[in-house]
This record gives C-alpha cells, structure tokens and sequence, in this order.
C-alpha cells in the first residue's frame, strides 16, 4: 500500500514542474542575493559620504528584500503563488498564506 502511495506521488507531473521551478528560483534568489549585498554596500558608501541614506537604492532595497521573501514562501512551500516574473512584482504583500497547524 505505501509503495503504492510512493508510486503515484513519483508519478505526479505537478510535483515535478513545481521542483523545476524551485530549482530555477533557488538559482535567482542566490542572484538576487548577491545584488542585495551591493546595495548595502551602495548604501553604507552613499551614508558615509553624504550622511544621509539614498531614497533610491532605500526603496530598491526594499523591493529587491521582499522578492527575496516570495521566493522563499515559494522555495518552503508556503505558497502555490510562483515569484516575479510569474507574478506581479512585489505581491507578496497580497498573498494569503496558510494558517500553521501546531
């Protein structure tokens, strides 16, 4: 019985897209990662010579840091929504996650 369970969880093609897809954004979120670093680093240098921070790469910041969050929604299971270019950039805000069954 439970081979069988295994069977047909082996066999379901919507399992198989969706870790595609988890493959493909683990790959963007290490990018974008990396980006984030160099906007921190961006903005230490713009804080240090004007003492003040840039609203700019602030509000870039911001957008690239909540990406970084659907993602990883997506990447843990706590969403079917797949990110940005999937989706509308920045929803994460929208989405309706699941309740957490303790």
């Amino acid at each position: 019985m439970m081979d069988e369970q295994i069977s047909y969880n082996l066999a379901q093609l919507s399992t198989w897209k969706r870790i595609f897809f988890m493959l493909i954004f683990a790959a963007i979120g290490s990018l974008v990662r990396m980006l984030l670093w160099a906007v921190i680093f961006l903005q230490v240098a713009s804080t240090l010579l004007t003492g003040k921070t840039n609203a700019n790469i602030l509000n870039f910041g911001r957008s690239l840091s909540i990406y970084t969050y659907h993602i990883l929604l997506f990447l843990t299971f706590n969403t079917e929504v797949m990110p940005f270019p999937f989706s509308d950039w920045n929803m994460t805000a929208d989405l309706q996650l699941p309740e957490v069954k303790k």
